[in-house]
């Protein structure tokens, strides 16, 4: 059975899919069960994985998400971060991202954030809640 928003992928070509509705089937491509992404919640405050949040007020409230407290993550061809997503109660926000760009996003909107979630190439889906 699925659960909304868990992520899931192929082990043979790579394809990524997060669900939007539950069910009781199972996720399947190039004729093999999909495979759940695990999200990794890591509390060190050294961890390039981990998304950190701030919150902006003044003109344009909302939220900036940035990937790894003291040092960003690398952005290289190699490893990066595809994308970032903010998770509130009935919505969800994502900005998808490419080498060579900042590993951060920012997400206008006055609604409280529950999770934020990353994920990198490498080293898979990364959270955390708030």
């Amino acid at each position: 059975m699925t659960k909304r928003l868990e992520v899931y992928k192929c082990s043979i070509c790579g394809n990524i899919v997060s669900v939007l509705h539950e069910g009781d089937g199972e996720l399947t491509c190039c004729g093999k069960a999909m495979q759940l992404i695990p999200e990794i919640v890591k509390d060190s405050a050294i961890e390039k994985h981990v998304p950190f949040i701030e919150k902006i007020e003044g003109g344009y409230n909302g939220y900036k998400v940035r990937i790894g407290e003291k040092e960003a993550h690398p952005m290289t061809e190699e490893h990066y971060i595809e994308w970032i997503e903010l998770i509130t109660e009935n919505k969800s926000y994502r900005k998808f991202l490419k080498p060579g760009d900042r590993p951060e996003a920012v997400f206008h909107t006055n609604d409280e954030v529950v999770t934020v979630r990353e994920y990198c190439n490498i080293h898979g889906l990364w959270k955390n809640k708030y």
